[in-house]
């Protein structure tokens, strides 16, 4: 462990009091060397340090205090330092785009590197070159000369000069004049505009509008949508209040039905909302990304049809009848989520393998297949788990409901609901919503082919972010870094991650509200597609949680695709409330090397509350779960279907990847309702040992855990040692109730 500082600012370890005068003289050396750059750079070297709040990473850290954000944030007071006593340690940092770079200046703590490089690389993962290296470092402020272009930059050490680890208090880089970015970025030239119109992919419906104009409107989209699986096309359908008849609402792919009132029975549908799975013969397990949200539908035969998959919730809904989650053969189905709604009659799941049901009222459930899962349900079944397999919680912990759309005599608002904790039933159903109102004219009005520089302006001046339907590609990082932003997609708004950029980032600040987006890695590996809080995040945010809702996260499908991390989460006190996480297995670019992913969500934040997680297909670990304090209510997860062999797919002397793994430093952490399922189609052969891995703590619960082989592969446990196989002769769950 480096030297550390106790909360008095006096040493834990004695150091001799010459250390104390040498890191002082290292303060000040930094500071001069800030302070003079611009006469001290070679002539052709520009004068803004361009690794200035950049997405920095490293190798580790010794602690959250001392994590790589703190080496670019322009502090000589703050620093990074690594893990000690490791050799080789790298720090690096995400330029935004290729920078042909003349002199990085490195102010070392006295935890410094004897032998080291400085390194350029096109995608942060291959191809490293070095531009500079030694076998003498000095310690101190080096400043280094030197020639190169790259986009990531990262200093490599291999010989440590001490005991410690490395540790520095600034990594500045600078650029050719060509390369250095403009220190104000004004796209437009001054002030950015809150509100404007939609765009032509949100359509609004009125009352006064004949029921067939609104039918042939929502037919046309339908007919182009059904089958459209990885288009590049995205439709929201909006409904003003009002009482509407005769209509029968069909959603495909990429398609948002919503009412514009304040609470759903402002809108009332008197006919159908329907997802069905005629394109695929009745097998809904593709109905994916489709949602419904904040109205009333009183079905024409009593029982409204939502056969969906993943990334399709139901939301803020008032079913005046009951509800079937399957297509009239009862195909397969493979769902669902369903939040903050009244279903008056019966819910039947027909062959859906599991469901996620939150917050909601309903009149009763029946049957179960695999897991279904319920929390803060009124109505909902009674705890019986598994058999059959039907978890109740009676309340949810701590929930916030998504941001929503709706307008009043002024136009359109956003509705930002309340904060509950241990809660239970929908939030409208005595009186309104409790929450907070935004007008449209505090969001900028995101339209595609605007720039993360225009988005990042726009929260600079304090604006909100609306996203309209439609396909984004960003090549930097939008940074989210003020307080209570609330950013919201309409239509499954698409963030593509282009040049290996990391889309979007949050803050360490309370409130951050991220909700409705679909974000798709692009060709050249991204680190992350989302992050939310910066790596060593300390901020307590339980009174303004951020928040993540709807958002779904997408590696290949749509074409050759790569990232690390599709989520992190770093963030305390972050509530996840519904992702599909998903490295797909179908599709354009679906392939072991033409989609590589490592894990669909990383969890480094304390005290983090997770419902409705959908995670698949990841090559390493689908969860990785490192901070303390975790809950997860609902977890569906397939393994890869193609891991090329047992061998390749294999670690510390282990088979295959767990599903769900809480890392072995995790001192407490409580799950329920969890499925994991193999279908290894490349090589059937493959056993995995586990789905789950958690450490032995009598604070780290596991409530109501299965796995299933689904005829292709096995499991030989369900969790740790735990639970019978999973066999391909047999498509059963095997169960765990409790572990410990």
């Amino acid at each position: 462990m480096q030297p550390s500082f106790d909360r008095t600012g006096a040493h834990r370890r004695r150091r001799p009091i010459l250390v104390v005068a040498a890191v002082a003289a290292a303060l000040v050396a930094w500071a001069l060397v800030v302070v003079m750059h611009p006469t001290s750079a070679a002539a052709a070297c520009g004068t803004t340090n361009v690794a200035l709040n950049r997405p920095a990473t490293a190798s580790s850290v010794e602690a959250s205090r001392l994590s790589p954000d703190k080496a670019v944030d322009g502090n000589a007071s703050s620093r990074w330092a690594s893990a000690q006593g490791l050799d080789p340690q790298w720090i690096q940092v995400d330029l935004g785009s290729a920078m042909d770079l003349c002199q990085v200046v490195i102010a070392w703590q006295n935890s410094y590197a004897k032998s080291f490089s400085i390194d350029v690389s096109a995608d942060g993962q291959t191809g490293w070159r070095s531009l500079y290296s030694t076998t003498t470092g000095t310690g101190g402020t080096q400043t280094i000369a030197l020639s190169g272009t790259g986009r990531f930059i990262r200093m490599l050490g291999t010989v440590r000069a001490t005991g410690y680890g490395y540790s520095l208090f600034e990594f500045g880089v600078y650029a050719g004049p060509s390369g250095e970015p403009s220190p104000t970025v004004t796209p437009t030239g001054g002030t950015l505009p809150g509100g404007g119109d939609l765009g032509a992919n949100v359509i609004v419906f009125d009352p006064s509008q004949s029921s067939s104009t609104i039918q042939s409107k929502l037919d046309q989209i339908f007919a182009q949508q059904e089958k459209n699986q990885f288009g590049t096309e995205r439709y929201q359908f909006l409904f003003k209040p009002g009482s509407y008849s005769g209509l029968n609402a069909q959603l495909g792919f990429y398609t948002s039905i919503n009412g514009l009132g304040q609470n759903p029975q402002d809108v009332q549908i008197h006919g159908d909302i329907t997802v069905d799975a005629g394109w695929m013969q009745g097998n809904a397990t593709q109905n994916f990304w489709r949602s419904a949200e904040n109205l009333s539908v009183y079905p024409v035969s009593g029982v409204d049809r939502w056969a969906v998959a993943q990334a399709a919730p139901f939301r803020r809904i008032d079913v005046h009848g009951g509800m079937t989650l399957a297509s009239p053969n009862c195909g397969w189905a493979s769902g669902g989520y369903i939040a903050d709604s009244r279903v008056s009659g019966q819910i039947s799941p027909c062959s859906q393998q599991q469901w996620f049901t939150r917050d909601s009222t309903i009149g009763s459930w029946k049957g179960a297949l695999w897991n279904m899962v319920f929390s803060g349900v009124r109505g909902a079944p009674a705890q019986s788990f598994p058999s059959p397999a039907i978890t109740t919680l009676a309340t949810s912990p701590v929930t916030q409901e998504k941001p929503y759309l709706y307008a009043d005599a002024n136009g359109y608002r956003v509705f930002v609901p309340s904060l509950r904790t241990n809660s239970s039933g929908a939030t409208w159903t005595s009186g309104n919503t409790a929450g907070s109102s935004l007008s449209i004219n505090q969001f900028y009005v995101a339209k595609p082919g605007v720039s993360a520089a225009t988005l990042n302006q726009a929260v600079a001046q304090g604006l909100h972010l609306l996203f309209t339907p439609g396909v984004y590609h960003l090549n930097s990082t939008v940074n989210i870094n003020r307080a209570n932003t609330v950013v919201l997609g309409l239509g499954y708004a698409t963030i593509v991650a282009d040049n290996g950029a990391l889309p979007m980032q949050v803050g360490d600040v309370d409130g951050v509200k991220i909700a409705g987006l679909l974000f798709d890695a692009g060709t050249v590996n991204s680190p992350a597609l989302l992050q939310v809080g910066p790596a060593g995040a300390s901020g307590n945010h339980s009174g303004a949680p951020n928040l993540i809702s709807d958002v779904f996260l997408r590696v290949g499908g749509a074409g050759a695709a790569k990232v690390t991390n599709a989520l992190v989460v770093n963030n305390n006190n972050t509530i996840i409330d519904h992702i599909w996480s998903w490295r797909a297995d179908h599709g354009s670019g679906a392939g072991w090397t033409s989609n590589p992913a490592d894990t669909g969500l990383v969890v480094n934040g304390q005290n983090v509350t997770a419902y409705g997680l959908f995670v698949e297909h990841f090559e390493k670990y689908n969860v990785l779960w490192n901070g303390n304090g975790g809950k997860t209510i609902f977890f569906q997860n397939e393994l890869p279907y193609d891991p090329p062999s047992a061998a390749a797919w294999s670690h510390d002397g282990i088979t295959g990847y767990a599903a769900y793994k809480v890392a072995n430093s995790v001192t407490s952490h409580e799950a329920w309702g969890l499925g994991s399922y193999c279908v290894f189609t490349t090589d059937p052969s493959i056993a995995a040992y586990h789905s789950f891995e958690v450490p032995v703590n009598a604070n780290v619960k596991f409530h109501d855990v299965l796995t299933v082989s689904l005829g292709k592969g096995s499991i030989t446990h369900v969790i740790n040692d735990t639970g019978s196989a999973a066999l391909p002769s047999s498509v059963t769950p095997h169960t765990v109730v409790s572990f410990p």
